[in-house]
């Protein structure tokens, strides 16, 4: 089997799945969902799945630990004092350029 033909079975796979995943809830939830339980974990998913993805990746897209754990402290305190995500981000890679030019440094 060549490449091409790998490449398009996995796109198939992968386009299936993420269609069979989105088209369940229009299937079986006819009517607005009520329960107060399912509508609470249904508003947080995308907040897990996102934090889920994007933690691992913070720890290990820099040079060193000591520059990824002190971003995370950072982006950390500015989300719980409510700042904007472009400060919040701005702030941790700033965080990032300062350590590891501190750590060339030393």
């Amino acid at each position: 089997m060549t490449d091409t033909a790998q490449f398009f079975i996995y796109l198939l796979a992968m386009a299936g799945s993420t269609y069979f995943i989105r088209l369940l809830p229009l299937l079986f939830c006819k009517k607005k969902v009520e329960n107060r339980f399912i509508r609470s974990f249904l508003y947080y998913v995308p907040y897990a799945v996102l934090s889920a993805m994007t933690f691992p990746a913070i720890l290990y897209a820099t040079n060193s630990l000591l520059s990824a754990g002190a971003a995370l402290l950072v982006a950390l305190l500015l989300a719980y004092r409510e700042k904007s995500l472009l400060t919040v981000a701005a702030c941790a890679c700033a965080t990032v350029f300062l350590c590891e030019l501190l750590l060339r440094l030393c």
